[in-house]
């Protein structure tokens, strides 16, 4: 099997050591993985802010790159669910382009939507002794639907403490350009999302984007809060490695 990562730009210029802890664990599930160069942004800034024409210039880069790939996987349910939920809309008038935006949604996935639904793999062999709790992207699980899969991942970790987030669903207030736009309100939905993350005494806060990450991590770290924010393909690929280091330990 021969994957295609699809990056993403904030992954690619601020967070690369997730595209790296996600070859990482593909690579352990028996995975081939490439990166076609020819990938640029999936347009979802342009698009959300209404500029359609700049948008469809740079879907359509995607469109290209990933032709030929037997899946996609990406790190980001919010730029994955652009792709399934408005490349449609984007390519509507153009027949051909339409075809291969529906092609490529038909192959493409979030990381840990991959791993359950395709690879069909809830343990990829971690241990994790910490409190950690899990925060539910906006994108990711109401726009794409990945809700069941990263808890299903981070269920299976050994010595794991997984415990809820109170008023998980409510948004961190990061939304793209709406954190630009509407700063104010993105504060104070922000400093809501941090006071439940504290509620839980958790070490760790893993997500599966990194645009809601960033901004909850943000105001954790203003705050002084001593809490590392992960990415779930992160805490997996830490917690293997630990495994396997426990492993070499006990030579079990």
């Amino acid at each position: 099997m021969k994957v295609s990562l699809f990056i993403t730009c904030m992954v690619d210029n601020l967070y690369p050591q997730v595209g790296v802890s996600m070859v990482k664990i593909l690579h352990r599930l028996g995975v081939d993985v490439v990166f076609p160069e020819g990938q640029t942004c999936c347009g979802q800034p342009a698009f959300n802010s209404g500029y359609a024409a700049e948008a469809r210039a740079s879907a359509s880069t995607l469109l290209e790159a990933f032709a030929d790939a037997d899946y996609v996987v990406s790190p980001s349910g919010s730029c994955t669910g652009m792709i399934h939920h408005y490349y449609g809309d984007l390519f509507a008038n153009d027949l051909r382009l339409a075809r291969q935006a529906e092609a490529l949604a038909g192959k493409t996935y979030e990381f840990s939507q991959f791993v359950v639904n395709v690879l069909g793999v809830t343990d990829v062999g971690a241990a994790f002794p910490q409190r950690v709790t899990y925060h539910p992207s906006c994108h990711g699980a109401r726009l794409l639907g990945v809700k069941d899969e990263p808890l299903t991942l981070l269920r299976a970790v050994r010595d794991i403490e997984l415990v809820d987030l109170p008023y998980a669903a409510d948004c961190c207030g990061f939304g793209g350009t709406f954190a630009v736009k509407m700063g104010d309100v993105s504060t104070a939905m922000a400093a809501e999302k941090v006071k439940h993350v504290q509620e839980t005494e958790a070490a760790v806060l893993v997500g599966t984007d990194m645009g809601c990450l960033m901004n909850i991590g943000g105001r954790l770290s203003r705050e002084g809060a001593p809490i590392r924010v992960l990415h779930v393909a992160e805490l997996l690929e830490e917690g293997i490695q630990l495994r396997d280091g426990q492993r070499e330990v006990t030579g079990i």
